[in-house]
């Protein structure tokens, strides 16, 4: 029996079987099989293999942005009118066979744009190119699900249910869950939140088949059997999302109020550039982009071309990385001007988190 055989009647199972706190460990075990088989169909075999002619483009800028929708829903029209990048634009589907990189400058940011070939039903099985537009997907900083405003939530569950299975979590924090492989002492479960759908039992029965007899897992949020999987596995993709529903100029202005309160959702027309300053906002806001400026000693911070970082990981330490790896061997101090800092300018230390528009200047050492 071949791994899609597998799938298929693993999902069968898993569907016919009734979800109570009896069938919980039975459940967990399915999915810890799925899971596995997932990886195994979708890890090219002898461990090499690149993600295919056309897919394979190389990062640039400071954010990648990745467009995945249907074919027609309009990707390559609101790349072209975003970036000014020919892609070629048809009104018949799977015009777009290849990735398509194209890239804008927002906020003092460089942004890589990615039309990606039109996803199709099964792609996280192998239809069609799926595997390989999805396998870019994971390299994107922020994912843009294009959708048409005439058929959105039809496409935007199959299109969810598609980035799921090739381990795609989106708009999701990786789950809060301590897990430690030890020699000896068997699985010690400890909970830490108030209450949580995983017991010991459900534990031990997913731990196993995964061959792990002897761990400590601390459970520090109401978590389910699929996070834990996801721990387990250790390969997920945590990443950002805006639905963009496409071609608003075919609906009225109350069922445009209506998408309007839909979470994560931005309204478009890509054909005539409508609401593409809220896109772009968007896009910024989930990029979680931090600029910070130089100011040379004795002259005018330099407004003009900002060292990106992204939020979290915006210390002194990573603005000199970013600038040149020898900067730390001669680093003494730093003056900081701006919103992380308690007064203007203050000395810090190569720890100090700087905050979006900073202004830095860099002490080497005499």
């Amino acid at each position: 029996m071949g791994i899609l055989e597998k799938i298929s009647e693993i999902e069968a199972e898993m569907a016919r079987t009734q979800k109570n706190k009896a069938t919980s460990g039975h459940l967990g075990l399915l999915k810890a099989r799925l899971a596995k088989l997932r990886r195994e169909l979708m890890t090219p075999k002898g461990g090499g293999g690149g993600t295919g002619e056309g897919f394979d483009v190389a990062k640039t800028g400071d954010a990648r942005v990745g467009f995945v929708g249907f074919p027609s829903v309009g990707k390559s029209t609101l790349l072209s009118n975003l970036a000014g990048v020919y892609s070629e634009v048809a009104a018949y589907e799977f015009t777009t066979l290849t990735t398509v990189p194209g890239v804008i400058r927002y906020k003092g940011a460089k942004i890589q744009l990615l039309d990606l070939p039109g996803i199709i039903e099964g792609a996280k099985d192998g239809k069609g190119r799926g595997r390989q537009v999805i396998a870019v997907a994971r390299t994107c900083s922020l994912i843009l699900i294009v959708l048409d405003v005439l058929k959105p939530l039809h496409h935007k569950k199959i299109i969810e249910r598609e980035l799921e299975g090739f381990g795609i979590r989106l708009n999701k924090k990786p789950p809060n869950i301590s897990f430690r492989k030890k020699e000896k002492g068997g699985v010690n479960l400890t909970a830490t939140c108030a209450q949580s759908q995983l017991d010991l039992d459900t534990v031990k029965t997913i731990l196993s088949e995964y061959k792990i007899h002897n761990a400590d897992i601390t459970l520090r949020s109401d978590s389910s059997a699929d996070d834990l999987i996801d721990v387990i596995e250790g390969n997920r993709a945590y990443i950002p999302c805006i639905f963009v529903l496409n071609k608003i100029d075919q609906i009225s202005i109350v069922e445009l109020d209506v998408i309007y309160k839909i979470p994560h959702c931005v309204p478009i027309s890509a054909h005539h550039k409508w609401n593409f300053d809220d896109l772009l906002e968007k896009m910024w806001e989930y990029l979680s982009l931090v600029r910070i400026y130089t100011k040379p000693k004795g002259q005018l911070p330099d407004y003009e071309a900002p060292v990106v970082l992204k939020c979290g990981q915006s210390s002194v330490e990573d603005f000199c990385t970013n600038l040149h790896k020898a900067i730390m061997k001669e680093f003494k101090y730093a003056l900081v001007w701006g919103s992380s800092v308690k007064h203007t300018p203050q000395k810090v230390g190569k720890e100090h988190l700087l905050d979006d528009e900073d202004v830095i200047q860099i002490v080497k050492k005499l």
